[in-house]
């Protein structure tokens, strides 16, 4: 059963599209499922995004995290967005099924795909940041 959060945020998705000439763009997939989340980020000279937008192509659960995760990383530092975990998405939604956990592992992978992306436009390092992968359940198999 999923929460009214998840359901809010799934029936009426914040931030959904492009953002043209984005800081940052992370694509993330999960084969198994068929998910796939893709996160737009802007980020001004000092190191704050402006603005999230997401498009994702699968379930309900996959585009309220997608939501979920752009409304928790608006307005805050790169580092801030790079302590957003699945569990805080998990949170701010009241929770999700066990079924559903890899949609919100998907968000903050996508996450930091975008910061990734960011990172290698700018020549920057972003501590704590490590190669995103393309497929989540690269992850959940380590």
């Amino acid at each position: 059963m999923y929460s009214e959060k998840v359901m809010d945020h799934f029936s009426n998705p914040r931030n959904v599209g492009e953002l043209e000439n984005a800081s940052g763009v992370g694509t993330v997939g999960n084969a198994k499922c068929g998910d796939i989340m893709r996160i737009y980020l802007d980020i001004d000279e000092r190191g704050m995004i402006r603005e999230a937008r997401f498009k994702t192509f699968g379930c309900g659960a996959a585009v309220a995290t997608s939501s979920m995760a752009t409304e928790l990383v608006k307005g805050r530092t790169v580092q801030e967005a790079l302590a957003v975990t699945n569990k805080a998405v998990m949170e701010a939604l009241d929770g999700l099924p066990p079924a559903k956990v890899h949609c919100s592992l998907l968000a903050e992978e996508a996450i930091h795909a975008a910061l990734w992306d960011y990172a290698q436009k700018n020549g920057l390092v972003i501590e704590g940041l490590e190669k995103p992968v393309d497929d989540i359940e690269e992850k959940q198999e380590e």
